[in-house]
């Protein structure tokens, strides 16, 4: 199983590094609905923009305008992540007098929260974050020392659960409206993760955050939460109620 899950890793995560990072902002320069509140998303590890098409649709669906931003996320530092991001988000919207919300999957969330605490000079509206490691997770500090964690890079070894880890070292509190969503594959722990229940990756745990709004657990795994059509439902009631809808699932 473990000599598996290596493979899959080293292969899914090379080839995402010669991924582009590039950013889909339809029409970009160009105020096509300035009626329509924007969201910015955030692609998880070893993804790029692409990865949230479907998402980003699903929203476009429900009325909102969605810029997605990518990075590159292997072999560099979380550091070095979160400055390019920052840039990349005050280039697209730092001057947009329009509410703007936030979606971000896995790494994506950490990111936005990292982000948050930093830059003030938005009108923020919602945010959600989807299967965020906001605890770390016991999948990195399991494999931490493998060739293909290594492979990976600094980025990936620093999402483990050690006080001086990324996600633990994001210390502000939200001061905005946050929605968590938790998946849950409810199958036998095979990466020994030691959690009552977890989405193949992330302790549903480890995804919770002080000061959070709203929280729910879906049926899902990790990586394909993003593609997760209860997932996009329960986003985009977030964003519009600013809660969850707990009664539909």
């Amino acid at each position: 199983m473990i000599r598996s899950l290596a493979l899959i890793f080293a292969v899914t995560f090379s080839a995402g590094a010669s991924a582009t990072s590039d950013d889909f902002f339809p029409h970009e320069g160009v105020d096509i609905a300035p009626d329509r509140e924007l969201v910015v998303m955030l692609h998880g590890f070893g993804r790029n923009s692409m990865s949230m098409w479907l998402l980003a649709q699903r929203l476009e669906h429900d009325g909102f305008e969605v810029r997605r931003i990518g990075y590159r996320s292997l072999r560099t530092t979380t550091e070095k992540m979160l400055n390019t991001v920052s840039g990349k988000i005050q280039h697209c919207c730092g001057n947009s007098k329009r509410t703007i919300h936030f979606v971000g999957h896995s790494l994506g969330g950490l990111l936005i929260r990292a982000y948050l605490g930093i830059y003030h000079n938005h009108d923020v509206g919602r945010v959600v974050l989807i299967g965020p490691p906001n605890e770390g997770t016991p999948f990195v500090d399991k494999f931490h020392n493998s060739w293909w964690m290594r492979l990976a890079g600094p980025a990936a070894q620093d999402l483990g659960t050690a006080e001086d880890s990324f996600p633990n070292s994001i210390e502000a509190e939200p001061y905005y409206p946050l929605g968590v969503i938790a998946g849950d594959t409810d199958s036998e722990d095979m990466l020994n993760l030691e959690s009552d229940a977890d989405d193949g990756l992330i302790p549903v745990a480890s995804t919770v955050v002080a000061g959070m709004t709203d929280f729910i657990v879906l049926k899902a795994n990790h990586s394909l939460m993003r593609y997760d059509r209860e997932v996009a439902d329960q986003t985009a009631s977030f964003l519009i109620d600013g809660r969850f809808t707990h009664d539909e699932y």
